[in-house]
């Protein structure tokens, strides 16, 4: 008589439905999360997000796609500080989504320390591994393993910039030389890609006003080492309905590669431009 084993189903995953939701909506960025045991991927394009922080050979072979993407779209090469720039927004505008995804679709908020973590750029994906999150008391996911339980939504949204900060200050380490930016511009940096990321997806997810105004809550303007608050505000179109913009904490640089361009949240985009661009938009 032949016996089968019985293999453990895995333990559900707190923030495999948020990341699914995300990339129904986003296909150009797909999360996987790592098993216990699993090994990060490597190769291929790969890079683990503390090699992004040690800031050696990783860092170069990353900055270099950005290096070789500005000289092919625009004719010339741009500052190797801008170059760090562009290649810092590039990793952490998906790299905060592995965080504040889960808090605006579940109110859950997973640890994502750089050790747990890898990015293929060239294919839009995500590698994570979460062994531990926040969550509110009625949480269904409160009993899981790893869960962390919080008292109400204040100390939820203290966990996400936390979470966020444990990931992005390691990052900033590495990056942050290259970049010759001051602690405050860094971070102000960070709390942009924080707005930026959750701001665009809340408008793909039909929530752009819940999103801002989560994020409103989320970064007061006096939540340390953050810099700054989203900045909303609103502008009339030429038809009278509202534009939502905000006023970026920092500035990306693509002034430099292309100067009669501005992005539409630069504190020097004008508001007529603004205007003109987001009607363009819509």
């Amino acid at each position: 008589m032949t016996v089968t084993a019985l293999v453990p189903s895995p333990a559900p995953s707190p923030v495999q439905g948020s990341y699914a939701r995300l990339a129904e909506v986003f296909p150009a960025l797909r999360i996987r999360e790592l098993a216990p045991a699993e090994q990060a991927p490597a190769g291929a394009g790969w890079v683990g997000a503390a090699e992004l922080a040690a800031g050696g050979a990783a860092l170069d072979a990353f900055l270099a796609w950005d290096d070789a993407q500005v000289l092919r779209d625009y004719g010339h090469r741009a500052r190797p500080d801008v170059i760090a720039s562009f290649g810092f927004h590039r990793y952490a505008w998906p790299a905060c989504l592995l965080v504040t995804a889960p808090w605006f679709l579940e109110r859950r908020v997973p640890r994502v320390p750089v050790a747990d973590v890898a990015f293929q750029r060239a294919r839009g994906r995500m590698a994570v591994r979460v062994r531990e999150f926040a969550c509110l008391p009625d949480d269904p996911a409160a009993g899981l393993a790893g869960a962390r339980v919080v008292p109400d939504e204040e100390a939820l949204r203290g966990e996400v910039r936390a979470a966020v900060a444990e990931h992005l200050g390691p990052v900033l380490d590495g990056f942050g030389p290259r970049m010759r930016r001051g602690k405050r511009a860094l971070w102000g940096m960070a709390t942009d890609e924080i707005v930026e990321g959750l701001w665009y997806v809340g408008a793909l997810l039909g929530e752009e006003a819940r999103a801002m105004a989560a994020l409103d809550a989320l970064l007061p303007g006096t939540a340390k080492p953050y810099v700054g608050t989203p900045g909303f505000r609103e502008l009339a179109g030429p038809d009278g309905r509202p534009l939502p913009t905000r006023d970026r904490a920092s500035c990306c640089l693509f002034y430099t590669v292309r100067p009669e361009d501005t992005c539409v949240t630069c504190p020097r985009t004008c508001d007529a431009d603004r205007v003109a661009k987001l009607s363009a938009a819509s």
